[in-house]
């Protein structure tokens, strides 16, 4: 995993400036497994399958404070929108928070991602067009 590659793509990520698609695409060659965006650390955490780990800052100004309850259909809401209507990703990230986010895991191989709350509520939402398996 070369740390300067995926430091630029959690800046690409954090500024608007590549297509999300695209910096998936870069994180998988560049061996990342999952990776962890921590809302109460404001933090990017990304893995690979051999051990190897960067973190990086999520800085945005402003940013509310996670709400205490877990609210599923306004984060579904919210990732619709991005799948959708390429909402921004730190629109994304406003309503995430709103709707009582504490942090994910995105996880590349596994084509999902676990939202999980304040409370330990969860949500996996698959990636588009993922196949599934028995999960």
């Amino acid at each position: 995993m070369n740390a300067d590659v995926i430091r630029k793509m959690a800046e690409v990520t954090l500024s608007g400036s590549m297509p999300f698609p695209e910096i998936v695409g870069n994180l998988i060659k560049e061996g990342v497994e999952y990776y962890h965006v921590d809302f109460v650390s404001l933090s990017f955490s990304f893995y690979s399958a051999n051990g190897g780990v960067v973190v990086t800052p999520l800085v945005y100004e402003d940013l509310p404070e996670v709400a205490t309850d877990f609210n599923a259909a306004e984060l579904r809401a919210a990732i619709l929108d991005s799948q959708q209507n390429g909402q921004k990703f730190r629109q994304f990230c406003v309503r995430a928070t709103n709707s009582g986010v504490q942090s994910y895991f995105a996880f590349l191989r596994g084509q999902r991602v676990l939202y999980i709350g304040r409370q330990g509520d969860q949500h996996i939402e698959w990636f588009p067009g993922a196949e599934r398996g028995d999960a």
